[in-house]
């Protein structure tokens, strides 16, 4: 090789090596962009279509169709048709993140079905075991008792991390639990996803991405009790059994009540932010190093959008519920104007439909299975979005998975927000 030729291959060679040591990196190695944001990946996963897997904004807009919203500062998000599954719009769709409390959509999914709502547990001290520092709480107490019914309250309007332990706990332990719920997310094909802790606090290695937490959702949705709870804007939860000082039950024991609201802000609204019509759950989360993230589903004229936002890095407030409601206004204005860019795949198992005894699914399962999924709502007293406009449910039936117009999707009619 002629000296000069070499002698410039050499230099290139230092000169790239250079650009790539100086790039600023992450605590992971993992470089930045110039705005000192992390990268995706290159490439991901391409589980619901090819262009899911691209990194950056994925979208096909027809003539005539809306340009998505500005300023969307989510390192991932993804709209959604419920009914038909078709992704509208997404960007870095499969990037795996820390999902903080949006992981208790799954939680929920995979344990809900286990034990009917009537169903009473009196908490021991090791049912709380191992909740992380700083952890948010409904405020279960040692020695008391409460209802699945009461505790699934907890975990979707306080995303009580107590909760979660106490339910693990009637589950056969934590360990059991994030098998269970490794298991159920491989089922719905939701492959983005490692669960280390039920509760979706910061662990090494757990992860999820946008398009899984919208399987979650929609996969939850099918179940009648999970559309209540997440729907639920306030609830009377159970306190402490404390003596009775005064008056004529002096010294008779009886157990006080406190209410919780639930912290999703575009259900029950904010200082700063209002909630959003159509809006009906599902749920929000956040931790120092997932940020915020949440998935919505909302209704307007018959049709029925997910939308997910991950870690928004504006540093505006309310940032991930604001992104989410300009993408959904965007959705709804969009829909019949774009072509998909992919699709929320079925579970696996069937062919577009849930394998044999999924939860769900209309076939036997146990009694715990049925009545989560029944279509009697139980529960009262409580500001609640049950009444409807219109409304659908996603169910497994027939083995295929599709949207059946009978049960109703919580809307924004008939809400009680909570009182000043």
């Amino acid at each position: 090789m002629p000296a000069v030729k070499k002698t410039a291959m050499l230099v290139a060679s230092a000169a790239l090596l250079t650009m790539s040591t100086a790039a600023p990196a992450l605590a992971d190695g993992k470089p930045k962009d110039d705005d000192g944001q992390p990268k995706p990946p290159s490439k991901m996963s391409t589980v619901g279509g090819a262009q899911l897997g691209e990194a950056g904004t994925q979208v096909k807009l027809k003539p005539g169709a809306p340009v998505l919203p500005k300023d969307l500062s989510g390192r991932s998000w993804i709209v959604s048709d419920a009914e038909t599954g078709e992704v509208m719009a997404s960007h870095n769709a499969h990037w795996r993140l820390p999902p903080a409390s949006t992981l208790k959509m799954l939680f929920a999914d995979t344990v809900l079905p286990k034990f009917p709502k009537s169903q009473e547990h009196k908490v021991t001290l090791s049912d709380l075991a191992g909740i992380g520092a700083g952890s948010s709480m409904v405020g279960i107490k040692e020695n008391e008792t409460y209802s699945v019914h009461d505790l699934w309250l907890g975990v979707f309007l306080k995303s009580g991390n107590d909760a979660v332990h106490v339910l693990s706990a009637m589950n056969d332990g934590v360990p059991k639990t994030v098998k269970d719920m490794q298991k159920h997310a491989e089922e719905l094909q939701a492959l983005d996803t490692h669960v280390v802790s039920p509760d979706g606090y910061d662990a090494k290695g757990q992860v999820s991405s946008a398009y899984d937490l919208s399987l979650f959702a929609r996969s939850g949705l099918q179940k009648k009790d999970f559309r209540e709870y997440c729907s639920t804007a306030t609830a009377q939860f159970p306190g402490e059994t404390k003596k009775i000082e005064k008056g004529k039950d002096k010294g008779k024991k009886k157990r006080g009540t406190f209410e919780i609201q639930n912290t999703n802000r575009l259900l029950t609204g904010a200082p700063g932010i209002s909630a959003y019509k159509g809006i009906a759950g599902v749920k929000n989360g956040y931790t120092s190093n997932a940020g915020n993230t949440f998935t919505g589903v909302a209704e307007r004229d018959g049709k029925v959008l997910l939308v997910t936002v991950m870690n928004p890095s504006s540093g505006e407030a309310h940032a991930v519920y604001k992104e989410t409601a300009s993408l959904f206004d965007w959705g709804f204005k969009a829909a019949g104007k774009v072509d998909p860019v992919g699709q929320l795949v079925a579970p696996k198992g069937a062919t577009g439909g849930a394998g044999k005894g999924a939860p769900g699914s209309g076939g036997a399962g146990t009694d715990a299975e049925k009545a989560a999924n029944s279509t009697d709502s139980g529960g009262s007293g409580m500001g609640t979005a049950l009444a409807i406009t219109g409304g659908v449910l996603v169910v497994l039936a027939g083995g295929a998975f599709v949207i059946r117009r009978r049960l109703p999707l919580p809307g924004q009619a008939g809400r009680r927000t909570p009182q000043d």
